[in-house]
Order: C-alpha cells, then sequence, then structure tokens
C-alpha cells in the first residue's frame, strides 16, 4: 500500500477474537488484541491511517444460541461492550471508526433472502434486527462521545450501501417505486440516524411490523455520526408493483418496486460476473448529490467502490493480472466523483476501493476477483500486482 502511494487503510475487528463468547464476562483474548494492535502500528510505521469496522457481519454464535443475536434487543448491551474494548484498547491510535458496515446487506441478505447466516426468510425478523443494529450503532456512539472523543480526538460513523434507483418510465408511478425503493435500502438506516424515525413510506406501508423508536433511542440516533461511508457499486431500473399478498407479507414486496437490470432487451450497463453488478458510474454522484440534498450535507468518505471479473483457473497468470474493465470502472466512476465534489460541492474527503486483495468474497467464494492486487490462492498466497493496482499508482502520482 505504501509502495502504490496509499495514505489510508480500512478493515475490520473479528468480534470473537476480542470477546470468544461475545461478552465481556466471558474473557477477552489477549492474543486478539496484541495481533490488532501490532497491525495498526505497522501501518502507521508506513503512513498509512487505520480506518476500523467494528463489525463487518461476524456476529458471535454464542449469543446466536443464546438469544438469536440480532433478532434480539439483549444484543445492544453486548454490542456496546464490544465497541467499548475497541475505543479503549486502540482509541489512542485509531482516529476513524465505524460502527457497522452496511446493515442493509446484513439484513437483507441474512434475514430476507436467507443466503447469509442465520439463513433465515422472515416478514418480520429483518425489521427487528435492522432496529437493533441501529441502536447498537447508536450506544456505541454515545460511549464514544461521552467516554473517549474528546481525549481520543478522534471521529465516529457508520457505512451504508445503496444502489441507484432510475425509474423505469417517465411515469409518476414509476418514478415513486424509484424513490421508495432508495427509502427502503438507504432511508431505513439514514432517516433514523438524520431525523430519528423511520422514512414515511415504511411507517405507511410496514406498519404494525416496523418497530417504533423512544423518545430516548430517536434522541440517541438522531445526529449519531460524525461522518457517513458509503458504499456504491450499481444502479438498477425501478417499476412501480402492485400491493402484495397480504397474508404473507415481505420485506422486497413491501416497497413495491420490481427492481430491473435491463429496459427493452437493454442493460442499464455493462454485466459483470456478479448477478447484482452492472456498472452504471452516474449513480455514484446521483447518490451523492441525494445525500446532499436530503440529510443535510454530510462529510462523506466512499468507504467501497470496485468491480469483479470471474475467478478461471485455466487462465494463465499474466492474462489474468490484465484487468482493464476495472481499470475503466474506477475512471468513470472518479470523473462522476469529481463533479460532484467540485461541481456539485459535495462533502466527500476520502475513497476507498474494493478491494486490495482477491478475497473470499461472501456467498460467492473464490468463484470472483474483487482485487486490484491478485492472489494466486494455489501458490502460497502469493502476490502480484495487476495492472489495476499500477493505474492506482500513477493516478495518486499525478
Amino acid at each position: 500500500m505504501k509502495e502504490m502511494g496509499f495514505d489510508a487503510y480500512r478493515f475490520s475487528i473479528s468480534w470473537t477474537r476480542l470477546l470468544p463468547n461475545g461478552k465481556l464476562s466471558g474473557g477477552v483474548n489477549k492474543e486478539g488484541i496484541r495481533y490488532y494492535n501490532n497491525l495498526i502500528k505497522e501501518l502507521q510505521a508506513n503512513g498509512l491511517k487505520p480506518f476500523v469496522t467494528i463489525f463487518h457481519w461476524d456476529a458471535p454464535q454464542a449469543l446466536q444460541d443464546e438469544y438469536g443475536g440480532f433478532v434480539s434487543p439483549r444484543v445492544v448491551e453486548h454490542f456496546r461492550d464490544f465497541a467499548d474494548l475497541c475505543f479503549r484498547e486502540f482509541g489512542d491510535k485509531v482516529k476513524h471508526w465505524i460502527t457497522l458496515n452496511e446493515p442493509w446487506s446484513y439484513t437483507t441478505h441474512g434475514y430476507v433472502e436467507g443466503k447469509f447466516p442465520p439463513s433465515r426468510k422472515s416478514g418480520t425478523e429483518p425489521y427487528l434486527v435492522a432496529h437493533n443494529l441501529l441502536l447498537s450503532h447508536a450506544a456505541a456512539v454515545k460511549s464514544y462521545r461521552e467516554k473517549y472523543q474528546a481525549s481520543q480526538k478522534g471521529i465516529i460513523g457508520i457505512t451504508l450501501i445503496s444502489h441507484w434507483f432510475v425509474p423505469f418510465s417517465n411515469s409518476k408511478q414509476d418514478k415513486d417505486a424509484a424513490q421508495r425503493a432508495l427509502e427502503f435500502m438507504f432511508g431505513w438506516f439514514m432517516d433514523p440516524l438524520t431525523h430519528g424515525h423511520y422514512p414515511h413510506s415504511m411507517r405507511s406501508l410496514v406498519q404494525n411490523r416496523l418497530p417504533k423508536f423512544t423518545k430516548e433511542q430517536s434522541k440517541m440516533l438522531k445526529g449519531s455520526f460524525d461522518f457517513l461511508g458509503v458504499n456504491y457499486y450499481t444502479a438498477y431500473y425501478a417499476a412501480n408493483a402492485p400491493p402484495p399478498n397480504a397474508r404473507n407479507p415481505n420485506y422486497t414486496t413491501d416497497y413495491r418496486a420490481n427492481l430491473l437490470t435491463e429496459r427493452n432487451g437493454v442493460p442499464i450497463g455493462p454485466e459483470t460476473p456478479s448477478d447484482w453488478l452492472h456498472v452504471y458510474p452516474r449513480g455514484i454522484r446521483e447518490l451523492l448529490l441525494y445525500i446532499k440534498r436530503t440529510y443535510k450535507d454530510p462529510l462523506i468518505y466512499i468507504t467501497e467502490n470496485g468491480i469483479d471479473e470471474s475467478n478461471d483457473p485455466k487462465l494463465p497468470l499474466k492474462d489474468a493480472l490484465v484487468d482493464n474493465q476495472r481499470i475503466d470502472y474506477y475512471d468513470r466512476h472518479f470523473d462522476y466523483l469529481h463533479t460532484a465534489i467540485f461541481k456539485d460541492g459535495v462533502n466527500v474527503k476520502g475513497f476507498f476501493a474494493w478491494s486490495l486483495f482477491d478475497n473470499f468474497e461472501w456467498e460467492l467464494g473464490y468463484t470472483v476477483r474483487f482485487g486490484i492486487n491478485y492472489v494466486d490462492f494455489k501458490d502460497g498466497m502469493k502476490r502480484y500486482s495487476k495492472l489495476s493496482a499500477c493505474w492506482f499508482k500513477n493516478f495518486l502520482k499525478k
């Protein structure tokens, strides 16, 4: 990273690496503390600022077994204790904290689609989980601000993901559908963080399945971030959908929009190996403008943006390192990002590529590669720079 000219590195802390049982009462793993301290010191010795994410979806199995993890409000206290331990042990060196990574993804993939652990499909649990994630975030921020921020002089935020949604047609119904899709993905978390309550569309369409915040909780949530992390990858067309079957309510039908990747047989953007990811660079500017106008112009870091290629075991290494589509992806996104900052005045202060290395990409495993550096999984994890890594180095030099 130093050789490439990067000045920051974002990583997450594994909850059970510090607290094997998920709770302080179960004891602290000193080896885990030492591991992260060594990592942070090494980063700083090389001029890299650590941006630390406290929770990137690895909920402790012990808490899942005991009370269902994030389905239960009991998790809030244990998350706050875990975050508090991180502030106490690493806060003298870490000045940028992110409480949660993509609570939308954790909630929908784990409790709507059943693709991620704990692999559940429910019409009510996603709303409970999202609610408890928000309260966990607020509790961690409250602890940081009251006990650590003044002396440690850091800032704390949260990372949210959002696609951009393009109305399928110019009809009012499709425009409203695109707005609902945005509110059910991004507003689900951003509205409580800004206004202390869920978006109006969610309150009217989900009604009795959507938990309510108490006055105290609402007050604690409002303004509970110093900066906002934004993850952006792709866009969808949104078309109006009729009201769902009332007997089997579900998050995916609650917002009454059909999300499509093509219109009249034409894709919204170039395809990638991931069926959910079509290249739509303009969406990053549209999303940032929407956030600026709708949510009081927050300080933003782009905490993820990137594209994958297939992991083809037959492809010679020299060919696997030529990732021109990724270079084009970043080049075009940076164009729109530049316009958002310098023409539109969006308050963006940093950008993180996903990802530094090829990695185990959630339910896709090792079938795709998101890295700007190639990892040879069959030969001792040797690393090789792809063309995009060289492009970044030259880009940062200029």
